[in-house]
C-alpha cells in the first residue's frame, strides 16, 4: 500500500503544471542546482501559503510520468568530497531543515525533497535568495513584486530579528559611547542612570537589543564593519556621489555600519556651499547654506530607517553642482503618497522597520515619518526654496531638494495671498516647476483664481501676479499673442525669402511662453505655420517655407 509520501508525489503529478512550490526533475545535475531550487521552492511555498515546497527526482517534467532516477542523495558527494546533504545545509541561510525521502513508485526510484516554507526571512543559497518564475529558477532581487509580497507575508519585523550568532563584541565601542551620550541628552531625567548602566542594560533600555540579544537594528546602527555579515543576504551600505552640472560623476565614497557614526560622516561629506540672495526689504544680501542641516539629517535618517535592506540595494546620496541634493532608498513608500503624510493630522501608524525607527528616534537620529517630512517642507517654504520633489516609482523612494531660490520675490509675495492652504502651496509649486497637476488640483486652483491656461501648460493667474507685483513675470510666462509670432515669421520671410522649421524654432525659442517645454514649443511653431498656410499667408515646398505671394 502506498505510504503518505508516495501518495503525495502522485497527487503532485496530477497537477496541470509545475507551480512556484514544487518542481519535477529526471536526474541529478549539480549540487548548486539543487541549492538554488531549495531556496526558490522554500520562498515559493511561502508566497503560495503552503507549509512545504517539493523537489521531486524521477518524474518527467512535461508529461509528469514516473520514469525513475539514478540519483542517490545519501551517497552523492558535493564539492570537496563532502556529503551532499551536509554541503547543502551549510550553504543555505537561514538554516533550513529539509527532509529527503527515497521512494519506490511503480517499481521505479523516486527522490523527494520536502522543504519547509520560508518563515522569518527568505531562504538564500550562497547568500542569494531565489524564486520560481514559471518553470525557471530566478534571482529574487530581479523580481521586486515577488520580493515585496514575500516580505509582506512575514509576520515579524525584520529589523527586530535576532542575530543569534552575534555578541556584544560585534558592536563598535565608539558607537556605543556616542549612543549613550545622545540617549542621555534626549532623556535628561535618565542622564545619571545611563552612567550606571552596563552596555547590555543601556542597549535594552534604548530598545536596540532585545533581552540582551543582538538585533539587526543593533548591527545597522552600532555594528562593527565586519559584523554586517550577520545581516546577509540583506545589505547595509550608503554611497555618496558628487556629479557635475553635466551629470558626470566627479567623486564618490561608500559608508558602512555603524550608521550612527556614518550619519555624521555622510553629512560632513556633503559640501553644502553657501548661497547668497537678496532678502525682502533690504539692499544687503543674506547668506545661507544651500541645504538646511535639518533637511540633510532627516532625509538621510529617513532613508536609513525606511530602507528595505532585504532587497540588497544601497542608500544613495547624490550631490549635483546644479544645486540639487538627492536621497534614495529601496522599498515602496508605505504611506503610498506624500499627500497622505502632509495632509493628515497624525504621523503614519505603520513603518517598514518599526523596531529600527523606534531605536533611531530614541537616539535622536530622526523624527517620526509624518512630522519629519512636514518639517522639511516647511523649511523649504520658509526659505522660499522649491518644495521637495518626491519620486515613489520603481519600488524605491527618491527625494530631491533644490538649494537655491527660483524666484525669491515672487515666492515671498505669493505666500501672502489670503487663504493659501498647504495643498494649494504644493500644487502651485508644481506649476512653477512646470510639473503636472492632477485634474482635481488644477480645478481647485482655478476656482480660487490662482492659475489659468490649459492642461499641461498652466501658469500662475494674472490676479496673483498683480497681487504679487509680478506683472512682467506673468507676461513672460504667458507669452505673447499669436499674431505677434506670425508677424515675426512674415518679417523673417520678407528678409530672407525662405526658411525651414528649425529656423523658426530658433527664432521663437526665447519668445514663446516659459511654461512650455522644448517639444511643446516646437509643436506651437508647427501649429502657427499650419494656420498661416490655411490663411494663405505662407506656403511650403520640400520642407521649406515661403511667403504665399512670393
Amino acid at each position: 500500500m502506498p505510504n503518505h509520501y508516495q501518495n503525495l508525489v502522485l497527487s503532485l503529478t496530477q497537477q496541470p503544471s509545475e507551480q512556484e512550490w514544487f518542481e519535477f526533475k529526471h536526474n541529478f545535475h549539480s549540487p548548486d542546482e539543487i541549492g538554488k531550487r531549495i531556496s526558490a521552492l522554500a520562498n515559493g511555498a511561502c508566497l503560495a501559503g503552503k507549509k512545504f515546497g517539493y523537489l521531486v527526482f524521477g518524474i518527467e517534467d512535461g508529461t509528469h510520468h514516473v520514469v525513475g532516477t539514478s540519483f542517490s542523495p545519501k551517497t552523492k558527494k558535493a564539492k570537496g568530497n563532502e556529503d551532499l546533504e551536509h554541503w547543502l545545509v551549510s550553504r543555505l541561510s537561514p538554516k533550513i531543515h529539509f527532509t529527503i525521502h527515497e521512494l519506490q513508485i511503480d517499481g521505479k526510484a523516486v527522490v523527494l525533497f520536502e522543504i519547509p516554507a520560508a518563515t522569518d526571512t527568505p531562504i538564500s543559497f550562497l547568500h542569494e535568495p531565489y524564486i520560481r518564475i514559471g518553470s525557471f529558477t530566478k534571482l529574487l532581487k530581479h523580481y521586486p513584486d515577488q520580493s515585496r509580497k514575500l516580505w509582506q507575508n512575514q509576520a515579524d519585523d525584520w529589523s527586530a530579528e535576532i542575530c543569534h550568532e552575534a555578541t556584544l563584541e560585534d558592536l563598535d565601542p565608539r558607537a556605543i559611547v556616542v549612543a549613550r551620550q545622545v540617549f542621555a541628552d534626549k532623556n535628561k531625567r535618565l542622564a545619571e542612570d545611563v552612567k550606571e548602566w552596563d552596555d547590555i542594560t543601556f542597549l535594552n533600555k534604548a530598545k536596540i537589543t532585545i533581552h540582551g540579544q543582538i538585533t539587526n537594528t543593533a548591527i545597522i546602527l552600532l555594528g562593527r564593519y565586519e559584523s554586517t555579515s550577520f545581516l546577509s543576504p540583506a545589505q547595509a551600505h550608503i554611497t555618496w556621489i558628487l556629479k557635475g552640472v553635466d551629470g558626470i560623476e566627479k567623486d564618490y565614497e561608500h559608508f558602512e555600519p555603524p550608521f550612527l557614526l556614518a550619519l555624521d560622516e555622510v553629512y560632513n561629506k556633503i559640501r553644502n556651499l553657501n548661497y547668497r540672495y537678496m532678502a525682502s526689504g533690504t539692499l544687503f544680501p543674506e547668506e545661507v547654506q544651500q541645504y538646511d542641516p535639518y533637511i540633510i539629517r532627516e532625509a538621510l535618517s529617513n532613508a536609513i530607517g525606511h530602507q528595505d535592506y532585504r532587497l540588497g540595494g544601497r542608500i544613495i546620496v547624490v550631490e549635483k553642482e546644479d544645486s540639487t541634493l538627492l536621497f534614495q532608498n529601496s522599498g515602496a513608500f508605505i504611506p503610498k503618497t506624500i499627500e497622505n503624510v502632509l495632509l493628515q493630522d497624525a504621523p503614519e501608524a505603520s513603518y517598514r522597520n518599526p523596531f529600527l525607527v523606534n531605536a533611531m528616534v530614541n537616539l535622536n537620529m530622526m523624527d517620526t515619518i509624518g512630522s519629519g517630512i512636514k518639517k522639511m517642507y516647511q523649511i523649504q517654504y520658509k526659505r522660499f526654496f522649491p518644495l521637495p520633489d518626491y519620486d515613489l516609482t520603481h519600488e524605491r523612494v527618491r527625494v530631491k531638494f533644490t538649494g537655491k531660490v527660483l524666484d525669491q520675490e515672487y515666492a515671498k509675495q505669493l505666500a501672502t495671498v489670503d487663504n493659501l492652504a498647504l495643498n494649494d502651496i504644493i500644487a502651485l509649486d508644481k506649476v512653477q516647476k512646470g510639473q503636472a497637476n492632477t485634474e482635481d488640483e488644477a480645478e481647485a486652483l482655478r476656482k480660487k483664481s490662482l492659475i489659468e491656461g490649459r492642461k499641461n501648460s498652466y501658469i500662475i493667474a494674472a490676479d496673483v501676479a498683480r497681487h504679487t507685483e509680478q506683472q512682467a513675470e506673468y507676461m513672460q510666462m504667458r507669452g505673447l499673442d499669436d499674431m505677434h509670432y506670425q508677424s515675426l515669421i512674415i518679417e523673417y520671410l520678407k528678409t530672407f525669402e525662405r526658411g525651414r522649421l528649425a529656423d523658426f524654432d530658433k527664432m521663437l525659442a526665447n519668445k514663446l511662453p516659459q511654461v512650455l517645454n522644448d517639444k511643446q514649443r516646437k509643436n506651437k511653431v508647427r501649429n502657427l505655420l499650419q494656420k498661416m498656410r490655411r490663411d494663405n499667408l505662407v506656403t511650403s515646398k520640400d520642407q521649406t517655407w515661403y511667403l504665399a505671394d512670393s
